[in-house]
């Protein structure tokens, strides 16, 4: 009597490195996608994690991630053997779509800074639309809705929604409080719709975070960047792991951390304000202007531009 074949479509539990064959022309569109990705890390409230989504690369980012921590890699490192130990990692894609944040991050930094000072609303308001779309481009891939997906979602929405309208606290500056800023700091930038800047933010520790890096304290430095770097590695091992397991419930989460994070990026923050969004923290819309229709076509600008990336239509597999 033959025995039954495991299906392909099962989750597995060992650690599986994506497929990593691509030309230079895919490369250079994965180092666009990670200036794409820097783009949104640069401003606050935005997370790289949602541009990776829509772009569909998330997981092999969180499987790239991933493997650091798996025992081939580490067992090759402890004995030395970093060529053996580079073959275990995905390591032209962790390379490329590095630079591209990087690249982001230093030739956009300041133009962002300056947009966000005096063009805030029509920032806003296009960074409105890409996330909006992507909630409903992402969502599309859950192959079956039902409760526990729609629960899974629902609890997404909340927690980022209430958790981007909570104000900073006076928190200490010991070397273990600066690693776990670090290390939740980074959790969050790999998740769609929470941004790590603003984790710091909540923690008391982003501008001193940034001072450091300004007068370069090292001590301060190699706390948080240690604690980056064990909750990076630790958190994609829980995410590689949900996705394995639990794939669509996963994506259903991450769609409600977007969905809820539109909170923090709702653009007409100046606008008249209702007793009951006063006390959601939302503002109503402005009156109508040249201003508010630009606005509006910015949002759709961001809407339209994920759907010419990856809509509804194109492969659900993708992510």
């Amino acid at each position: 009597m033959t025995q039954p074949t495991q299906s392909s479509t099962e989750p597995q539990d060992q650690h599986e490195i994506p497929n990593t064959s691509r030309s230079p022309k895919d490369y250079g569109v994965l180092l666009l996608k990670g200036f794409a990705m820097g783009s949104f890390d640069i401003v606050p409230g935005v997370s790289g994690g949602t541009m990776a989504l829509i772009l569909g690369i998330y997981r092999e980012l969180i499987e790239s991630i991933r493997a650091l921590g798996q025992p081939p890699f580490l067992g090759a490192v402890f004995r030395f053997k970093f060529a053996e130990a580079i073959k275990h990692v995905n390591w032209r894609f962790l390379l490329t779509l590095g630079a591209g944040i990087a690249l982001a991050v230093f030739t956009l930094a300041n133009l962002l800074e300056h947009l966000l000072g005096t063009q805030a609303t029509y920032v806003w308001s296009f960074f409105f639309g890409l996330i909006a779309a992507s909630v409903i481009t992402v969502s599309a891939r859950v192959r079956r809705w039902h409760a526990s997906i729609v629960a899974a979602f629902a609890f997404g929405a909340v927690f980022a929604f209430f958790l981007v309208g909570l104000t900073p606290a006076q928190t200490p500056e010991s070397t273990l409080f600066l690693m776990f800023s670090g290390a939740l700091a980074v959790c969050a930038l790999i998740l769609p719709g929470i941004s790590g800047a603003f984790i710091l933010v909540l923690l008391g520790k982003y501008t001193y975070v940034l001072g450091a890096l300004s007068s370069l304290n090292i001590p301060v430095i190699l706390a948080v960047g240690f604690g980056a770097v064990v909750g990076l590695v630790s958190f994609t091992q829980v995410l590689g792991w949900l996705f394995r397991r639990f794939p669509d419930l996963t994506i259903a989460l991450l769609c409600g951390f977007m969905l809820g994070s539109l909170r923090k990026v709702w653009p007409f923050k100046e606008g008249t304000t209702l007793e009951l969004a006063e006390g959601l923290g939302v503002n109503t819309l402005p009156p109508l202007s040249v201003e508010f229709v630009f606005a509006l076509l910015l949002a759709a600008l961001g809407f339209g531009l994920v759907y010419l990336i990856d809509g509804p239509s194109s492969s659900k597999s993708r992510l």
